[in-house]
């Protein structure tokens, strides 16, 4: 069980905060439930996980593994999707995310860059799905290395010398 104040990784929604773990306040809410209110470190509101969900739930990695996953990046493949349908291109992102790894998240950003550097035209499904994947796995580096969102890009370039993610 998580506890308040801890930052952890929800599902595809990146780093929350556990404001509480409590029961529902809400008419009608079982008493005897306790769900985590969690509060997302990127964007707004609040979401109710139940404690004993199955839904993906793990710590923020440590200082440790965020170097070493930063030392690994140069190795990461892209992964680019080379179906041009839309439904298929859809799915292909989708299940990078259901891996819930950053190693997925840093595949998909090099292979992303790689797509719409080749392309004339930006899509915004592109850049709304770079975006996504940027916000969950700069967001728990941030947490991690005890930085700024802001500045971990910087970082990662300074110390692979390239614009990976």
């Amino acid at each position: 069980m998580f506890e308040v104040g801890e930052k952890i990784i929800y599902g595809e929604n990146g780093v929350c905060i556990v404001e509480k773990v409590a029961p529902l306040e809400m008419q009608g809410a079982a008493r005897d439930k306790l769900y985590y209110h969690l509060t997302p470190f990127i964007g707004s509101g609040t979401y109710f996980a139940p404690v004993d969900s199955n839904a993906f739930m793990r710590p923020v990695m440590s200082r440790d593994e965020a170097e070493a996953l930063i030392a690994s990046i140069p190795g990461i493949e892209p992964a680019v999707c080379h179906d041009s349908r839309f439904n298929h291109v859809e799915m292909f992102y989708k299940e990078l995310f259901k891996q819930h790894t950053n190693e997925a998240l840093v595949a998909m950003i090099k292979g992303l860059h790689e797509r719409m550097r080749d392309k004339k035209n930006k899509s915004s499904r592109a850049e709304a799905t770079m975006k996504r994947a940027k916000d969950i796995l700069h967001g728990e580096l941030a947490i991690a290395l005890g930085i700024e969102f802001s500045e971990v890009e910087e970082y990662i370039i300074s110390h692979i010398g390239a614009e990976s993610t």
